[in-house]
Parts: C-alpha cells; sequence; structure tokens
C-alpha cells in the first residue's frame, strides 16, 4: 500500500474511533470521512462498508489486548486481571460488541477473540489459584462478567459499575 493511501487509511480509523468515542455506534460514514478530512469516496474506497470498517477497528483492538494480556505475564494475577481490565476500559469493545447481531464474523476475528477469551480466562483461573478472585464462579463466567463491564458504551477504568464488577469478583476472606 502506499504510503499516503495507508496514511488515509489510518485517519479514517482514527477519525471514527474518535466519533464513535463521542457518540456511539451510530455515526454515519459521511461523519466519519469528514472528521478526517477525506471524501467520501476515499473512505469507501477503504472500507466497502460500515461493517468493513468496524471488523478491522475490531480486530486491532483485540491484537492490542492480546499483546497486553501477554505483557501482563510477569505481573502478580490478580493485579494483572485487574490492569486487563482497565486496559478494555479504553478500547472500543462495545463497539465490537454491536457486531455480534449483523451477520457471521470473520474467521480471522473468531480466531483472534478465542485466543484472546483463553488467555484472559487463564489470567482469571490463575487469579483464583492465588486467592485474588473469588474461587465460586467459572473462569468463563469471571469473563462473561467483565465483558458486562467493559463492552459498554463509556466503560472507564474508574467508572461505578466497573469498580462494583472488580469489587465483587474479589474473594473475601
Amino acid at each position: 500500500m502506499r504510503a499516503d493511501a495507508r496514511r488515509n487509511r489510518e485517519r479514517i480509523v482514527a477519525s471514527a474511533l474518535d466519533l464513535f468515542a463521542a457518540r456511539g455506534c451510530a455515526v454515519s460514514m459521511d461523519d466519519i470521512a469528514r472528521e478526517a478530512g477525506l471524501g467520501v469516496g476515499t473512505l469507501y474506497r477503504h472500507f466497502p462498508d460500515r461493517r468493513a470498517l468496524v471488523e478491522e477497528i475490531a480486530v486491532s483492538a483485540l491484537l492490542r489486548f492480546r499483546d497486553r494480556i501477554a505483557e501482563l505475564r510477569a505481573v502478580p494475577p490478580g493485579e494483572a486481571l485487574a490492569l486487563a481490565v482497565e486496559h478494555c476500559a479504553g478500547e472500543p469493545f462495545a463497539l465490537i460488541k454491536s457486531l455480534a447481531g449483523d451477520g457471521p464474523a470473520p474467521p480471522e476475528r473468531l480466531e483472534l477473540q478465542a485466543e484472546v477469551d483463553a488467555r484472559l480466562a487463564e489470567l482469571a483461573a490463575a487469579a483464583q489459584d492465588e486467592g485474588t478472585v473469588r474461587g465460586d464462579i467459572r473462569p468463563a463466567e469471571v469473563i462473561e462478567i467483565i465483558s458486562m463491564a467493559v463492552c459498554r458504551p463509556g466503560a472507564r477504568a474508574g467508572d461505578p459499575v466497573t469498580r462494583v464488577v472488580l469489587d465483587g469478583l474479589r474473594a473475601r476472606p
């Protein structure tokens, strides 16, 4: 890809992320093109439809999260799980979750999602073994609960919902 085309694509994705964060999922492709300072034709040359744009954003966010989980292996499991949740709150996971009802997901994203979920479940299990996360729920359920907190519009690391969810997952003496 030419350097200018790559820059345009990056501007489109960055603008889409900014607008989705500010206004939610109902942002139009015209708004995204305008925010990126590009014509709508340029946007559609890179992304034939809204779903293609959101899929690219989803894969990018999942790759960042996978890498962050790998970095957290050096941290005690309970702390690592809290840091993973903090990372999630800064990602467009609500937008990604909105894709679920829009038809079948591409295999690449499904494989990446399964990998991320497996790594996160391993982290949750390690935190349970460590005694910092409740042991009365399965690791997969821990992930579902965390997902409810961070895969919603406006999720932030320190917001009340996220704090209450993390507090509820802590093991009690």
